[in-house]
């Protein structure tokens, strides 16, 4: 694949061995902004803003996805696949589909059920379950530990749908255990396991279906803090 590709003006030297991925492009300004030393702008089509930087002296990119499976799918596609990354850990927002999950706490999904037919173009004789890289968990279970962030690990819902057409669908998945719903998780770890790589979702939960409770546009943009310093961390470790 020559450089750029249709989605990314950067080249495979832009980027580090890990890039954390939140869904909004200006999520990953902030990051960047805040916690990289010399951070520079090494993508910027569409909007979709990748930056690469040092985080305690360690290369680490932040690079949007966009919403929904098909968003995500791409970018997470050319990073695998094309410039060299081998870690991708996303830093999402997500809806609680648990009372034991509260407004804010962070949950590591080591499960993505999905409602999408994403894994149909690789022709298994049956379904694939989309799963985080072990290494990952467990280096964001001990980073959490030690930052005492109230954090959960269990399945996330990797859903199609942000206007169901059924309102009461995604609350079907919590008898089964799920915890939250999200829209990316899924296609990443699909694309992570096809290419050899790893992949962990990181997700705070930003509203909750049971409760009704909400946090602003602004707060899940800026002040999900406990997160993005659990993914700098494993970054780090994985640099």
């Amino acid at each position: 694949m020559p450089y750029p590709t249709p989605h990314n003006e950067g080249s495979p030297e832009d980027f580090a061995k890990t890039v954390l991925m939140p869904g909004d492009p200006l999520r990953a300004k902030f990051v960047s902004e805040t916690y990289l030393e010399n951070p520079r702008l090494v993508n910027n089509i569409r909007g979709i803003q990748g930056w690469t930087g040092t985080y305690r002296g360690f290369p680490v990119s932040v690079m949007g996805s966009g919403m929904g499976m098909p968003s995500i799918g791409i970018y997470s596609y050319e990073l695998f696949n094309f410039y060299g990354v081998e870690n991708i850990i996303r830093i999402g927002s997500a809806g609680g589909l648990n009372e034991k999950v509260k407004l804010r706490d962070i949950v590591f999904g080591m499960g993505a059920c999905t409602d999408s037919n994403f894994a149909a173009q690789y022709r298994l004789p049956g379904s694939f379950a989309p799963i985080a890289s072990w290494e990952l968990l467990l280096a964001a279970a001990e980073a959490a530990r030690k930052t005492g962030a109230a954090y959960h690990v269990g399945s996330l819902l990797s859903s199609d749908h942000f206007y169901n057409d059924d309102p009461e669908a995604a609350l079907c998945w919590a008898k089964m255990g799920v915890l939250a719903v999200e829209m990316e998780s899924a296609a990443l770890y699909m694309n992570a396991a096809r290419a050899g790589k790893n992949a962990l979702a990181i997700c705070t939960i930003s509203d909750h279906l049971i409760t009704g409770e909400a946090v602003g546009a602004d707060e899940r943009r800026t002040a999900f803090t406990q997160m993005m310093e659990i993914a700098l961390q494993i970054a780090i470790n994985f640099a």
